[in-house]
């Protein structure tokens, strides 16, 4: 089985994870910089680095689950990582993944506030967790 990207997109930063090669686990990969790293480049690199299947890209939605302006740069995006790669790219709803992985990392022990690339890379792990979980809901192949 392949394995799948996820990404936490941001304006300055962008945190990645990869799946498992089980496609049970996702694990946090690291933090793109932005404004430092052409982002499309390196998640190209890392997609056929890694043979994934799909990336999945946080898409976040306002809590009534209207899209805002983020929403919004998160398309575009997407549509110019499809324009560079052929591997399939998805949304994901990512409302309260950045909020989960602060939680996650306070009950680790780890300072948020010291944390922002980890917590971007947490985030991502947790829109690709929750996409790979809805998949085996469904018994669908990744």
């Amino acid at each position: 089985m392949k394995r799948v990207l996820g990404v936490d997109h941001g304006e300055a930063r962008m945190g990645v994870a990869l799946s498992d090669e089980a496609g049970f686990m996702a694990h946090a990969l690291e933090t793109i910089h932005v404004k430092t790293t052409n982002a499309l480049n390196r998640l190209t690199e890392l997609a056929q680095k890694h043979d994934v299947a799909n990336i999945i890209i946080g898409l976040p939605r306002n809590m009534d689950g209207s899209y805002g302006p983020a929403a919004e740069k998160v398309r575009a995006f997407a549509e110019q990582l499809k324009g560079q790669i052929s591997t399939p790219v998805i949304l994901w709803d990512e409302r309260m993944t950045t909020l989960q992985a602060q939680r996650a990392l306070h009950d680790a022990g780890r300072n948020v506030k010291n944390s922002r690339e980890v917590i971007d890379q947490v985030a991502a792990q947790t829109i690709l967790q929750s996409w790979m979980d809805s998949q085996a809901d469904f018994g669908m192949p990744m």
